[in-house]
Protein backbone atom coordinates (compact mmCIF):
# COMPACT_ATOMS: atom_id res chain seq x y z
CA UNK A 1 0.00 0.00 0.00
CA UNK A 2 2.99 2.32 0.88
CA UNK A 3 4.18 1.66 -2.48
CA UNK A 4 0.93 2.84 -4.49
CA UNK A 5 0.79 5.61 -2.20
CA UNK A 6 4.48 7.03 -2.84
CA UNK A 7 3.92 6.71 -6.56
CA UNK A 8 0.61 8.53 -6.99
CA UNK A 9 2.36 11.19 -4.73
CA UNK A 10 4.84 10.98 -7.36
CA UNK A 11 3.22 11.32 -10.51
CA UNK A 12 0.63 13.67 -9.53
CA UNK A 13 4.46 15.80 -9.07
CA UNK A 14 5.50 14.67 -12.28
CA UNK A 15 2.49 15.76 -13.90
CA UNK A 16 2.72 19.06 -12.12
CA UNK A 17 6.40 19.68 -13.22
CA UNK A 18 5.56 17.75 -17.32
CA UNK A 19 2.71 19.98 -18.04
CA UNK A 20 1.42 17.25 -20.27
CA UNK A 21 -0.88 18.20 -23.17
CA UNK A 22 -3.80 16.14 -23.13
CA UNK A 23 -6.36 15.80 -26.22
CA UNK A 24 -9.46 15.56 -25.04
CA UNK A 25 -12.57 14.56 -27.82
CA UNK A 26 -15.27 15.24 -25.23
CA UNK A 27 -18.52 15.51 -23.98
CA UNK A 28 -19.37 18.78 -25.18
CA UNK A 29 -21.74 19.83 -22.30
CA UNK A 30 -18.65 19.31 -19.97
CA UNK A 31 -15.63 20.33 -21.70
CA UNK A 32 -15.18 23.43 -19.60
CA UNK A 33 -15.07 21.65 -16.87
CA UNK A 34 -12.37 19.44 -17.74
CA UNK A 35 -10.35 21.55 -19.47
CA UNK A 36 -10.33 23.99 -16.20
CA UNK A 37 -9.49 20.81 -13.95
CA UNK A 38 -6.91 19.67 -16.10
CA UNK A 39 -5.37 22.83 -15.93
CA UNK A 40 -5.82 23.13 -12.17
CA UNK A 41 -3.74 20.04 -11.58
CA UNK A 42 -0.87 21.27 -14.17
CA UNK A 43 -1.48 19.53 -17.27
CA UNK A 44 -2.60 21.41 -21.02
CA UNK A 45 -5.69 20.64 -22.34
CA UNK A 46 -6.65 20.96 -25.94
CA UNK A 47 -10.23 20.56 -27.28
CA UNK A 48 -9.68 19.06 -30.70
CA UNK A 49 -12.53 17.21 -32.20
CA UNK A 50 -12.30 18.10 -36.16
CA UNK A 51 -11.26 15.32 -38.44
CA UNK A 52 -7.67 15.72 -39.72
CA UNK A 53 -6.18 17.76 -36.92
CA UNK A 54 -7.23 15.36 -34.14
CA UNK A 55 -5.12 12.74 -35.49
CA UNK A 56 -2.09 15.10 -36.00
CA UNK A 57 -2.14 16.52 -32.38
CA UNK A 58 -2.51 13.33 -30.81
CA UNK A 59 1.02 12.31 -32.21
CA UNK A 60 2.56 15.16 -30.13
CA UNK A 61 0.21 14.89 -27.07
CA UNK A 62 0.39 13.01 -23.88
CA UNK A 63 -2.50 11.51 -23.36
CA UNK A 64 -5.89 11.60 -25.40
CA UNK A 65 -9.27 11.25 -23.55
CA UNK A 66 -11.56 9.71 -25.77
CA UNK A 67 -15.23 10.51 -24.14
CA UNK A 68 -18.81 9.44 -25.84
CA UNK A 69 -20.83 11.78 -23.77
CA UNK A 70 -21.93 13.41 -27.34
CA UNK A 71 -20.92 11.13 -29.86
CA UNK A 72 -22.04 14.06 -32.64
CA UNK A 73 -20.94 13.37 -36.41
CA UNK A 74 -17.42 15.23 -35.92
CA UNK A 75 -16.36 13.20 -33.28
CA UNK A 76 -17.67 9.76 -34.64
CA UNK A 77 -15.47 10.24 -38.16
CA UNK A 78 -12.35 11.11 -36.25
CA UNK A 79 -12.44 8.95 -33.04
CA UNK A 80 -11.39 6.07 -34.36
CA UNK A 81 -8.45 7.35 -36.62
CA UNK A 82 -7.47 9.37 -33.24
CA UNK A 83 -7.49 6.06 -31.61
CA UNK A 84 -4.95 4.51 -34.21
CA UNK A 85 -2.62 7.90 -34.41
CA UNK A 86 -2.38 7.16 -31.05
CA UNK A 87 -1.97 3.57 -30.84
CA UNK A 88 1.20 4.19 -33.61
CA UNK A 89 2.78 7.27 -31.14
CA UNK A 90 2.13 4.84 -28.08
CA UNK A 91 0.18 7.90 -27.11
CA UNK A 92 -1.61 6.43 -23.95
CA UNK A 93 -5.63 6.56 -23.98
CA UNK A 94 -8.59 6.79 -21.77
CA UNK A 95 -12.09 5.55 -22.88
CA UNK A 96 -15.06 7.03 -20.83
CA UNK A 97 -17.64 5.14 -21.97
CA UNK A 98 -20.93 7.54 -21.40
CA UNK A 99 -24.02 5.98 -21.95
CA UNK A 100 -22.94 3.05 -22.99
CA UNK A 101 -25.38 0.20 -22.78
CA UNK A 102 -28.52 2.34 -23.09
CA UNK A 103 -27.93 4.01 -26.55
CA UNK A 104 -27.07 2.10 -29.46
CA UNK A 105 -24.63 4.13 -31.47
CA UNK A 106 -22.56 4.87 -28.66
CA UNK A 107 -22.74 1.56 -27.66
CA UNK A 108 -21.39 0.02 -30.75
CA UNK A 109 -18.69 2.61 -30.93
CA UNK A 110 -17.58 1.60 -27.83
CA UNK A 111 -17.25 -1.99 -28.59
CA UNK A 112 -14.96 -1.21 -31.70
CA UNK A 113 -12.95 1.56 -29.05
CA UNK A 114 -12.08 -1.22 -26.35
CA UNK A 115 -11.14 -3.93 -28.43
CA UNK A 116 -8.00 -1.66 -29.12
CA UNK A 117 -7.19 -1.73 -25.87
CA UNK A 118 -7.15 1.97 -23.89
CA UNK A 119 -4.92 2.68 -21.38
CA UNK A 120 -7.68 2.64 -18.78
CA UNK A 121 -11.67 2.42 -19.36
CA UNK A 122 -13.43 4.80 -16.46
CA UNK A 123 -16.77 4.65 -16.19
CA UNK A 124 -20.34 3.88 -13.99
CA UNK A 125 -20.73 0.59 -13.48
CA UNK A 126 -23.53 -0.09 -16.17
CA UNK A 127 -21.37 1.23 -18.51
CA UNK A 128 -18.67 -1.44 -17.59
CA UNK A 129 -21.18 -4.03 -17.24
CA UNK A 130 -22.00 -3.19 -20.79
CA UNK A 131 -18.76 -2.78 -22.08
CA UNK A 132 -18.80 -6.51 -20.96
CA UNK A 133 -22.07 -7.06 -22.80
CA UNK A 134 -23.82 -8.50 -19.63
CA UNK A 135 -27.12 -6.55 -18.81
CA UNK A 136 -27.11 -3.30 -17.05
CA UNK A 137 -29.60 -0.89 -15.90
CA UNK A 138 -28.15 2.23 -16.48
CA UNK A 139 -30.54 5.53 -17.20
CA UNK A 140 -29.13 7.34 -19.68
CA UNK A 141 -25.85 8.39 -18.37
CA UNK A 142 -26.85 7.53 -14.94
CA UNK A 143 -25.89 4.38 -13.17
CA UNK A 144 -28.12 2.19 -11.41
CA UNK A 145 -26.10 -0.86 -10.91
CA UNK A 146 -23.77 -0.68 -8.11
CA UNK A 147 -19.99 -0.82 -7.97
CA UNK A 148 -20.19 -4.23 -7.05
CA UNK A 149 -22.15 -5.45 -9.38
CA UNK A 150 -19.45 -4.38 -12.17
CA UNK A 151 -16.73 -6.05 -10.26
CA UNK A 152 -16.42 -9.01 -12.48
CA UNK A 153 -17.23 -7.37 -15.41
CA UNK A 154 -14.33 -5.34 -14.69
CA UNK A 155 -12.16 -7.59 -14.21
CA UNK A 156 -13.34 -9.44 -17.84
CA UNK A 157 -12.69 -6.48 -19.72
CA UNK A 158 -9.77 -5.79 -18.44
CA UNK A 159 -7.99 -9.22 -19.05
CA UNK A 160 -9.72 -9.51 -22.54
CA UNK A 161 -7.89 -6.13 -23.82
CA UNK A 162 -5.06 -5.38 -21.24
CA UNK A 163 -6.69 -2.32 -19.81
CA UNK A 164 -7.49 -1.14 -16.50
CA UNK A 165 -10.60 -0.69 -15.25
CA UNK A 166 -11.67 2.06 -13.12
CA UNK A 167 -15.30 1.70 -11.78
CA UNK A 168 -16.87 5.19 -10.36
CA UNK A 169 -18.99 4.81 -7.12
CA UNK A 170 -19.49 5.45 -3.88
CA UNK A 171 -16.08 3.24 -3.39
CA UNK A 172 -14.47 3.18 -6.12
CA UNK A 173 -12.93 -0.11 -7.96
CA UNK A 174 -9.47 0.11 -9.93
CA UNK A 175 -8.52 -3.43 -11.54
CA UNK A 176 -5.90 -4.25 -14.10
CA UNK A 177 -7.32 -7.97 -14.04
CA UNK A 178 -4.94 -9.34 -11.49
CA UNK A 179 -4.94 -6.75 -8.73
CA UNK A 180 -8.13 -4.53 -7.27
CA UNK A 181 -8.12 -1.57 -5.23
CA UNK A 182 -10.70 -0.27 -3.46
CA UNK A 183 -11.23 3.54 -2.69
CA UNK A 184 -13.26 4.81 0.07
CA UNK A 185 -12.98 8.52 -0.57
CA UNK A 186 -15.22 11.73 -2.02
CA UNK A 187 -17.97 13.15 -1.56
CA UNK A 188 -21.71 12.55 -2.54
CA UNK A 189 -21.72 16.45 -3.95
CA UNK A 190 -19.60 15.07 -6.80
CA UNK A 191 -22.94 13.06 -8.23
CA UNK A 192 -24.40 16.65 -8.34
CA UNK A 193 -22.18 18.64 -10.49
CA UNK A 194 -22.43 17.98 -14.16
CA UNK A 195 -19.23 16.39 -15.64
CA UNK A 196 -17.39 15.67 -12.86
CA UNK A 197 -16.89 11.74 -13.96
CA UNK A 198 -16.16 13.58 -17.04
CA UNK A 199 -13.28 15.70 -15.42
CA UNK A 200 -12.23 12.07 -13.71
CA UNK A 201 -11.71 10.93 -17.16
CA UNK A 202 -9.66 14.09 -18.09
CA UNK A 203 -7.29 13.54 -15.43
CA UNK A 204 -6.94 9.88 -15.16
CA UNK A 205 -5.46 10.64 -19.07
CA UNK A 206 -3.38 13.54 -17.27
CA UNK A 207 -1.51 10.97 -15.23
CA UNK A 208 -1.46 7.89 -17.75
CA UNK A 209 1.17 10.59 -19.27
CA UNK A 210 3.45 10.73 -16.69
CA UNK A 211 3.00 6.69 -14.87
CA UNK A 212 1.77 3.80 -15.19
CA UNK A 213 -2.52 3.12 -15.79
CA UNK A 214 -2.91 1.57 -12.56
CA UNK A 215 -0.99 4.08 -10.64
CA UNK A 216 -2.75 6.65 -12.92
CA UNK A 217 -6.58 5.18 -11.98
CA UNK A 218 -5.97 5.39 -8.37
CA UNK A 219 -4.22 8.58 -8.49
CA UNK A 220 -6.68 10.78 -10.34
CA UNK A 221 -9.85 8.87 -8.94
CA UNK A 222 -8.52 9.90 -4.81
CA UNK A 223 -7.20 13.21 -6.38
CA UNK A 224 -11.14 14.08 -6.81
CA UNK A 225 -11.83 12.17 -3.86
CA UNK A 226 -9.83 14.20 -1.47
CA UNK A 227 -10.84 17.44 -3.43
CA UNK A 228 -14.30 16.90 -3.20
CA UNK A 229 -13.85 16.17 -0.14
CA UNK A 230 -12.26 19.69 1.04
CA UNK A 231 -14.61 21.28 -1.10
CA UNK A 232 -18.02 20.26 0.70
CA UNK A 233 -16.69 21.96 3.74
CA UNK A 234 -18.17 25.22 3.19
CA UNK A 235 -19.76 24.93 0.35
CA UNK A 236 -23.57 25.99 0.40
CA UNK A 237 -24.41 23.77 -2.48
CA UNK A 238 -23.31 22.12 -5.48
CA UNK A 239 -22.52 25.12 -7.65
CA UNK A 240 -20.11 26.49 -4.37
CA UNK A 241 -18.82 23.28 -4.33
CA UNK A 242 -18.31 22.89 -7.94
CA UNK A 243 -15.80 26.04 -7.97
CA UNK A 244 -14.26 24.75 -5.03
CA UNK A 245 -13.45 21.49 -5.95
CA UNK A 246 -11.34 22.90 -9.25
CA UNK A 247 -9.13 24.90 -6.43
CA UNK A 248 -8.83 22.09 -4.15
CA UNK A 249 -7.80 19.82 -7.24
CA UNK A 250 -5.29 22.84 -7.18
CA UNK A 251 -4.07 23.11 -3.99
CA UNK A 252 -3.97 19.02 -3.03
CA UNK A 253 -0.29 18.15 -2.80
CA UNK A 254 1.09 15.19 -3.74
CA UNK A 255 1.60 14.38 0.39
CA UNK A 256 -1.75 14.94 1.03
CA UNK A 257 -2.51 12.72 -1.98
CA UNK A 258 -0.21 9.78 -0.76
CA UNK A 259 -1.64 9.97 2.67
CA UNK A 260 -5.14 9.88 1.45
CA UNK A 261 -4.66 6.89 -0.70
CA UNK A 262 -2.90 5.42 2.78
CA UNK A 263 -6.38 6.16 4.61
CA UNK A 264 -8.59 5.15 1.37
CA UNK A 265 -7.18 2.52 -0.46
CA UNK A 266 -7.90 -1.74 0.00
CA UNK A 267 -6.06 -3.63 -2.12
CA UNK A 268 -6.21 -7.51 -3.03
CA UNK A 269 -4.98 -9.62 -5.51
CA UNK A 270 -8.07 -10.87 -7.84
CA UNK A 271 -9.75 -14.28 -7.48
CA UNK A 272 -11.65 -15.48 -10.04
CA UNK A 273 -14.25 -18.32 -9.86
CA UNK A 274 -13.49 -21.53 -11.70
Amino acid sequence: MLALAEAAAEALTQLRAATPLVQCLTNEVTTNLVASSLLAVGASPAMAAVPGEAEELVGVAGALLVNLGTPGPDQRACVEPTVAAAAGARTPWVLDPVAVGVLSVRTRLAARLVAASPAVVRGNASEVRALAGRASAGRGVDATDAVDAARDAAVEVARRHGTVVAVSGAVDLVTDGRHEVRLAVGHPWLTLVTGAGCALGGLVAAFAAVTEPLVAAVAASTLVGVAGERAAVGAAGPASFAVALVDHLHTTSPDDLARRVLAAARVQTVQVAA
